[in-house]
C-alpha cells in the first residue's frame, strides 16, 4: 500500500487524541508536535477530531499552537479557529436518564458529557435542566456489554461506537466525526478527499471511511485497520509523525 493516492493532496489532517495524537501517558510526543508544526507550516489544517469535550481536548490544541477548527464529543460539536461554537447536537435528556438507568440496571461504570461539564460514576438530581451530547458505559464483562449494545440498537435513537473495546460510547443519531469533519471542509472549502483522518477505535471509522486518505493506527482496533487505507506505527511509536511524514511533508 506504500504507492496508495500519492496523487491525494493533503490539505487537512483529523487526528483523534486517545491511542493516536497522545501516548499511554496521554501526552504529545515530541517528534508527534514537530511533524504537526511542519504541516501547519505548510499551510494545512489539523484538525483535533475526539471524543473528548471542549474541556478535555483545548489544552492540547492551544499545546500545539492549532489555529483551525476543533471535532469534539465524536461530532457533536464543532468549534471555530477562535473557539467558538459553530454546531451542537443534543441528545434528549429522558433518553440520557434512560441510559444512566441501564448503567444502573447492569451494574457498569459510566460517564456523561453535557454542555456545561463532565460527569463520571455520578450524574445531577436536576438531570433534565442540563442539555447533554453524550452517554458513555465502562463493561469489563463482554456479556453484559453484548445486552447493553442490543438494548441500544433497538431503540433506534443512536449513533453507537467506541472508544476502546471495553466501552461504548452513544451519541445522537447520525452524528460522528465524519459529519463533524464535512461541516469543518465545507466552511474552509475543503473536499472530503483532501483530508487525511488518523484514529484507533470504532468512533474513528466514518471519518476514516470518508476522508481521501484513512490511516489506522498500529494499535488501532481491527475494524479500524480494515477501514483503513493504510497502518501507521503505534501511539508509543509516534505513528501520527510517521504518517504526516510519509503522506503530507
Amino acid at each position: 500500500m506504500d504507492n496508495f493516492k500519492n496523487d491525494v493532496e493533503i490539505k487537512l489532517i483529523a487526528l483523534d487524541m486517545d491511542g493516536t495524537l497522545l501516548n499511554n501517558e496521554g501526552q504529545i510526543s515530541e517528534a508527534n508536535r514537530k511533524e504537526i508544526k511542519a504541516a501547519t507550516n505548510k499551510g494545512i489544517f489539523v484538525v483535533l477530531s475526539t471524543g473528548r469535550s471542549l474541556i478535555t481536548s483545548r489544552e492540547h490544541a492551544d499545546s500545539l499552537e492549532l489555529s483551525s477548527y476543533l471535532v469534539t464529543v465524536n461530532g457533536s460539536e464543532i468549534w471555530d479557529e477562535k473557539r467558538e461554537l459553530v454546531e451542537r447536537n443534543l441528545v434528549k435528556s429522558e433518553l440520557i436518564e434512560w441510559m444512566w438507568e441501564l448503567s444502573k440496571q447492569h451494574k457498569t461504570n459510566y460517564w456523561a458529557i453535557s454542555t456545561k461539564r463532565n460527569w463520571r460514576n455520578e450524574m445531577p438530581d436536576d438531570l433534565h435542566t442540563f442539555e447533554w451530547m453524550k452517554f458513555g458505559f465502562d463493561v469489563d464483562d463482554d456479556a453484559v456489554r453484548e445486552t447493553i449494545l442490543k438494548e441500544l440498537y433497538a431503540k433506534g435513537e443512536f449513533e453507537i461506537s467506541n472508544s476502546s473495546l471495553q466501552n461504548i460510547e452513544v451519541n445522537p443519531a447520525g452524528i460522528n466525526k465524519a459529519t463533524g469533519l464535512r461541516i469543518v471542509c465545507n466552511r474552509l472549502g475543503i473536499d472530503m478527499d483532501s483530508v487525511m483522518a488518523v484514529g484507533d477505535s470504532l468512533n474513528d471509522v466514518a471519518m476514516i471511511k470518508e476522508a481521501g486518505l484513512g490511516v489506522a493506527m498500529g494499535n488501532a482496533q481491527d475494524i479500524v485497520k480494515t477501514a483503513a487505507d493504510w497502518v501507521t506505527a503505534t501511539n508509543e511509536e509516534d505513528g501520527v509523525a510517521q504518517a504526516i511524514r510519509k503522506w503530507v511533508i
